[in-house]
């Protein structure tokens, strides 16, 4: 170790710059790496939260229709081990009207003393502006639909339903024989007008911009499904039991009645989450794989310029094992600066991540991480230190002590004679 030492002091020589190279490729290496599964592993993470937040951990409904004696399945539901809450729900697509501004979300008819113990987290936080109520004709808005259309809590929104869509059609071919059928097809269009009584915000774009909750009587109402419904929604003593839970559901359920879990209706978001994060971890170690070819280059460049001093050692006693550490303590100590300092600079980074990215916004004068397609405003991250950053660093000192392997055993099989007699 001495002479390891001994021999990456720096000088003013090519050989300490590339090792100085080495270890600024080891390092940024690290941190990239680090950087990115952390940004990956927190994004999962709070993907998970949000999903959680706004939709219940099983789903149950009809296939092939409504639900309509939906009274006695909820009792049943109550009654499965390992269901906590049922909450009758109506979801579907409408058009929204605002000052002649459109938009085209869904809502869904909630009753709200029952919602709020399938998804207690919307009696946090939850709400921005005004109160958590659902009476009447009101209605709440996602905060981002609100300021698309400028609407403020206590204005009147004016709510167009396409659940009537058939019989809308089938007036219009009876009025174009009889035109007394026009009055018909009035009643038939009329929309609702619901108050605002408060604008939330989930934390995910793809919520905020395209829900509004309304009272289950308006959801049925807006869809002429009288007393049925769409659907369930059911919370369970634990999320990540959500599969055999629904499995005991489906056993008692009457034949037809359908159920998913919220792993099933997000399957595609927390597939491609995994499979990124898997794929960026391969590829961005091989930032440090060409590190480690650098730190390969400098230790035959060394080896080279110390085949007398080899040559020596060898000719005095120094084992084959010997001369094969001086070498790859060498790779080591680099491969040790660099995870030591990568470590350092990527915590740095995860720490200031977000004001990392309003200073790069700025300075280019682009939006670096747009909400409407990541679906957060901010930028998520959670450090695992095992077994993420553990095997980061530890397959960073690996790889580069293996670098290191090669030229320390060509230099440790150097004949001393041959050695000495070239110099």
């Amino acid at each position: 170790m001495f002479l390891a030492l001994r021999y990456l002091k720096p000088k003013r020589t090519f050989v300490s710059v590339i090792t100085l190279i080495s270890i600024i490729g080891v390092m940024l290496g690290i941190t990239v790496l680090i950087l990115v599964i952390s940004v990956m592993t927190g994004f999962e993470n709070e993907l998970r939260k949000k999903v959680l937040g706004f939709e219940p951990h099983v789903l149950v409904s009809n296939p092939e229709g409504v639900l309509k004696d939906w009274q006695p399945l909820m009792k049943r539901l109550r009654e499965t081990p390992g269901v906590v809450a049922a909450s009758p729900f109506v979801q579907g697509p409408v058009i929204v009207e605002f000052h002649n501004q459109r938009l085209a979300p869904k809502i869904r008819g909630i009753d709200l003393a029952q919602e709020e113990k399938v998804l207690p987290e919307i009696s946090g936080s939850f709400i921005k502006q005004g109160k958590l109520e659902l009476k009447g004709d009101t209605t709440i808005l996602g905060i981002d639909m609100a300021r698309m259309l400028g609407v403020h809590v206590g204005d009147k929104i004016t709510v167009y339903s396409p659940g009537n869509l058939g019989d809308v059609l089938n007036v219009i071919k009876k009025a174009e024989k009889d035109p007394k059928q026009l009055e018909t097809l009035k009643d038939l269009v009329l929309p609702t007008d619901l108050t605002v009584t408060g604008i939330f915000e989930s934390g995910r774009y793809a919520y905020d911009s395209e829900f509004l909750l309304v009272p289950l009587h308006v959801g049925q109402e807006l869809y002429g499904l009288e007393d049925s419904l769409h659907g369930i929604s059911v919370r369970t003593v634990d999320a990540n039991r959500a599969s055999e839970i629904r499995d005991a559901i489906l056993a008692k359920a009457p034949d037809g009645i359908g159920a998913e879990t919220w792993v099933d209706m997000n399957r595609n978001f927390f597939d491609a989450v995994a499979m990124e994060r898997n794929v960026m971890f391969f590829l961005l170690m091989f930032i440090v794989v060409v590190a480690a070819f650098g730190i390969m280059n400098t230790l035959i460049t060394v080896t080279v310029q110390k085949t007398r001093e080899i040559g020596i050692m060898k000719a005095l006693g120094a084992t084959t094992g010997q001369i094969v550490w001086v070498f790859l303590g060498q790779g080591m100590v680099v491969g040790l600066f660099g995870n030591a300092t990568g470590l350092a600079l990527g915590m740095t980074l995860i720490t200031y991540r977000n004001e990392f990215k309003d200073w790069l916004a700025r300075f280019l004068g682009i939006q670096v991480f747009p909400a409407d397609v990541y679906q957060f405003a901010k930028i998520p991250a959670e450090v695992v230190w095992w077994p993420d950053v553990a095997i980061i660093c530890i397959s960073g000192f690996v790889i580069c002590s293996l670098a290191a392997l090669i030229p320390a055993y060509a230099a440790a099989r150097l004949d001393p004679v041959k050695a000495l007699r070239q110099e």
